[in-house]
């Protein structure tokens, strides 16, 4: 039946509210044609008809405005700020391969882990790794109602009304009833089509503003603006690559997902394949490099992933990757410039680092200016010197690094770069201590580049992450006497009252900008265990350890302890922190020398003043008989591998050790069991065979 002629302002309601449903599904049906299967089947001139006929009805009748109207791309009022969203599941990085080995490397894992002879196939989805912006969309009964940034990977910020203005992001999934999950979470890529790209910035400089480095920048920035009427005018796209159900998901395979995301009404880049052997998977991995420049969006590499579902779900994550699935990325692009300068630069844990000054080059569509030198080493076994002509490359297409001297064009009164043994910023004794490759400023937090790029770890993003408090303003705050340690930041509101010169009159800020600040302050004062753990900067411990050392120690009281009691090294709780896995001798030393220190003690005895700092809770089946339980597992199992025993034990909220003690719980006893065996049985503690802690774990598969 065709759409009515009748004149806009002679409908009536009962007429538009028909209409407006009509055109909803009919202009998305043909964008999906246009932007998904480019294959339009009607003139833009009569699409446009289409888009000013549904507005025009909406201007009549605003109150029958439709979820999925045409009409809600074009933007929503400018918001104040982003809200923050909890992922339902972390949104995981996964990890990089950049050679054939890596990618060998990462299958042999999977099947060790899943203990899979090697003449079984291993089948894998190969998919291009779009170089765009990781987003989250949430569907209830199929309609779009959030949308959000990858964020930390367990928060982003909720971009819902500017994700609405992304033409190739349906409002409301296509299929029968019944074939929608009622509650889904979609996973994919905003990212730009580099001709139009090309045109935006074409657009920018007529208008005077400045340029996008490129596309991938230009996605993220134009999806972070408040105000959606921006985005809008931003020709954002979306390639859907995943998706998770509460319930009524038949899909098996990743194949699977990739053809029923295609269904909904999704666009899905149709270069992927399975592939069933590691020969497959490079073959696909060549043919992609080559046409890659031909492609009209960026790609950085391949992504690998299991097929099978159920196989992703045993292998689980370690910290934030998942194990299922790897991105090989392309080789880097390269370049050659001239080193004109090298500055170094002291980090928070005091390492001096040099970084090379360079003539600006371009290099993969980005002007690089600086790259890291890493160590003296480096520099040494690289021979650069300052004048030096040097190839560099983008590493992962992203961080700039020196690959060699070029030494025939080095200019005749060239000589070698002497490191420097002081600290360039405070001037004290850089030390190098045996076994290190790190040179290391002696004075701690007395000196001001470790204070503030102490301070700056604090705020960041999987610390604190406190929001408006970036690093240019720590630089500021510190320079200007406001802040010296972490607890000047909560401290912060309470002095800005009684200061003559408050912040709200300086430059740059003003009072609702003030007021955002401290309110961001304010709602970090409730933190976990990890968090804090990590945001203390102890050398070495990043933010899988410092989760790692929660899930262990529970509470802060009980992790300070140890680590003062840990400090003699004869001590069962020394040997207790090295017994948990991933926790080395050096690491420990690091741990326990932070905590030796008087000044650190009184940092965090300021801080706590400030702070509610909860015991860390253990995301497990709280009834699992294992939760809080420390196991140690020996011998070789049968059913399952070492490493899936110990994930495993690990979902269901054990903590798993290296060593037996007498705080250990549960000793799991393989074949050809050794002396962790023996030593259970000597200080009575309970061993269970392969099958009884299978059985203490299976009624609860469920509630993962």
């Amino acid at each position: 039946m065709p759409f009515s002629n009748c004149p806009v302002d002679q409908l009536t309601r009962e007429e538009a509210v028909i209409e407006l449903e009509r055109l909803a599904k009919v202009i998305a049906h043909h964008n999906y044609l246009y932007f998904q299967l480019a294959a339009p089947e009607i003139s833009d001139a009569k699409y446009d008809q289409l888009v000013m006929r549904n507005r025009l009805i909406e201007s009549q009748f605003p109150d029958l405005r439709r979820i999925d109207s045409p009409s809600q791309r074009i933007g929503a009022p400018a918001a104040e700020g982003f809200k923050k969203v909890r992922h339902r599941t972390p949104m995981l990085s996964l990890e990089n391969a950049f050679t054939e080995e890596d990618v060998g490397d990462f299958l042999n894992r999977i099947r060790r882990f899943l203990q899979l002879p090697e003449e079984q196939p291993l089948e894998m989805v190969a998919e291009p790794k779009i170089d765009g912006l990781s987003a989250s969309l949430h569907y209830q009964d199929g309609q779009f109602i959030l949308g959000a940034t990858r964020g930390d990977g367990s928060e982003g910020e909720d971009i819902t009304a500017n994700l609405r203005t992304v033409v190739d992001i349906p409002f409301v999934l296509q299929g029968a009833e019944g074939s929608i999950p009622k509650s889904l979470e979609i996973r994919g890529e905003v990212y730009m089509r580099r001709n139009e790209f090309l045109r935006l910035n074409e657009e920018r400089i007529a208008a005077g503003d400045p340029e996008f480095a490129n596309p991938r920048n230009a996605a993220a920035g134009s999806v972070r603006q408040l105000d959606p009427k921006i985005t809008a005018k931003r020709p954002l796209r979306f390639f859907a690559y995943a998706y998770e159900a509460l319930s009524g998901s038949t899909a098996k395979t990743q194949a699977e997902i990739l053809e029923t995301l295609g269904r909904w009404g999704f666009s899905v880049s149709s270069l992927h394949k399975v592939c069933a052997h590691q020969a497959d998977l490079m073959a696909f991995y060549h043919n992609l490099e080559s046409i890659r420049a031909d492609l009209d969006y960026d790609i950085d590499g391949v992504v690998y992933k299991i097929n099978r579902l159920d196989w992703q779900k045993r292998l689980g994550a370690i910290g934030r990757t998942p194990r299922h699935a790897i991105a090989h990325k392309f080789a880097a692009e390269k370049a050659e410039t001239v080193i004109e300068d090298i500055l170094v630069q002291v980090g928070r844990t005091g390492v001096l680092t040099p970084v090379a000054v360079l003539r600006p080059v371009t290099v993969g569509g980005v002007v690089v200016q600086r790259a890291t030198l890493h160590n003296e080493d480096e520099i040494a076994r690289k021979g650069i010197r300052i004048g030096d002509h040097v190839e560099i490359q983008r590493a992962g297409d992203v961080i700039p690094q020196v690959l060699r001297s070029i030494p025939e064009k080095r200019p005749a009164d060239s000589k070698p770069y002497p490191f420097p043994v002081t600290c360039p910023v405070c001037g004290s004794q850089a030390i190098r201590l045996e076994g290190e490759v790190a040179r290391r400023c002696t004075d701690g937090l007395v000196c001001p580049a470790q204070a503030v790029e102490r301070l700056k770890h604090f705020v960041s993003r999987h610390a604190f992450d406190i929001e408006g408090l970036g690093e240019k303003h720590i630089e500021g705050f510190y320079q200007n006497g406001l802040i010296h340690t972490p607890a000047d930041i909560f401290a912060l509101e309470a002095r800005d009252r009684q200061s003559l010169t408050p912040l709200r009159n300086k430059e740059g800020w003003g009072a609702q900008s003030v007021a955002n600040l401290f309110q961001a302050i304010n709602d970090r004062r409730a933190t976990t265990l990890d968090r804090l753990i990590y945001a203390l900067g102890i050398p070495q411990v990043g933010a899988i350890t410092a989760k790692l050392l929660a899930r262990h120690y529970h509470s802060l009281e009980h992790f300070r302890d140890c680590m003062i009691q840990a400090q003699d090294q004869t001590s069962d709780t020394w040997a207790g922190l090295l017994a948990l896995e991933g926790i080395g001798v050096r690491m420990a030393t690091d741990l326990v020398g932070f905590f030796a220190l008087r000044h650190n003690i009184e940092i965090m005895d300021a801080l706590m003043s400030h702070l509610t700092v909860p015991n860390f809770v253990v995301e497990a089946a709280l009834s699992s008989p294992l939760t809080g339980k420390s196991i140690v597992f020996t011998g070789s199992l049968t059913s399952l591998s070492r490493a899936e025993a110990k994930a495993k034990a690990e979902r269901f909220g054990a903590k798993v050790a290296s060593t037996v003690t007498h705080k250990t719980d549960y000793v799991v006893e393989g074949a050809d069991a050794g002396s962790k065996a023996k030593a259970a049985r000597t200080l009575g503690i309970t061993i269970l065979t392969e099958n009884e802690f299978m059985g203490m774990v299976e009624g609860y598969n469920d509630q993962q």
